[in-house]
């Protein structure tokens, strides 16, 4: 399955040209994360949860 993760680091940055580029790849909107928080470490909600999803194989 292909998983994709979208970050950006401050609410003001927009992250539709990431979007854009997953849905191109055929990434399921349901497999897609997004944070829009600091990328100072891996305590973001959504990077998490995707984390928990993976599975070996997945892209």
């Amino acid at each position: 399955m292909k998983i994709a993760y979208g970050r950006v680091s401050t609410k003001e940055q927009n992250v539709e040209r990431q979007l854009l580029k997953f849905r191109e790849l055929g990434i399921e909107e349901r497999f897609v994360f997004v944070d829009k928080q600091s990328g100072k470490d891996f305590d973001r909600p959504r990077y998490q949860a995707m984390r928990l999803m993976l599975r070996e194989g997945d892209l």
